[in-house]
């Protein structure tokens, strides 16, 4: 698989989807909240359970094989400097403006109203490991830790 399509397909995925505000797609799994996507040959879908502290995971398919996927576990530390509206608008924004540079790996760092969102992470899109975090008058306020990469038969 071309590295550059991948990327590709992933960043227009992640785009379309949550900081796209895709709607809600059938969850396929009880109490999960399902966003999807698809273009071509290529589907996508996230998957994640709760709210203010929530656990998730991404998959992309090509020919209905599954080929990348990611987990996550994001959550509120200090409620007292942020919510979980704040939390998201300021992920949304952060992750918008990374996503019109193409890509979703390779370190992020922005300023928004609510706080300042950083990213770091190592690796590529097929094998990685990484943390967001969202710092509220220099306070780590939340946090995500991620993991993923290619999957193979």
């Amino acid at each position: 698989m071309d590295r550059s399509e991948l990327d590709r397909v992933i960043v227009a995925a992640k785009a379309a989807s949550y900081v796209g505000g895709a709607e809600p797609i059938e969850p396929s799994r009880v109490g999960a909240n399902d966003i999807g996507w698809s273009q071509g040959d290529w589907r996508y879908r996230d998957s994640y359970f709760g709210g203010t502290d929530f656990l998730g995971q991404e998959v992309l398919w090509h020919l209905d094989r599954p080929v990348w996927a990611m987990n996550y576990y994001g959550y509120v530390k200090r409620p007292d400097l942020i919510d979980a509206e704040r939390a998201g608008a300021t992920i949304k924004a952060a992750l918008s403006a990374l996503y019109r540079e193409g890509r979703f790996l390779g370190g992020f760092d922005w300023d928004g109203p609510h706080g300042r969102y950083e990213d770091r992470n190592e690796g590529g899109p097929e094998q990685f490991r990484g943390r967001e975090i969202i710092l509220v008058d220099g306070t780590v306020a939340y946090a995500l830790d991620y993991f993923g990469g290619l999957i193979k038969a």
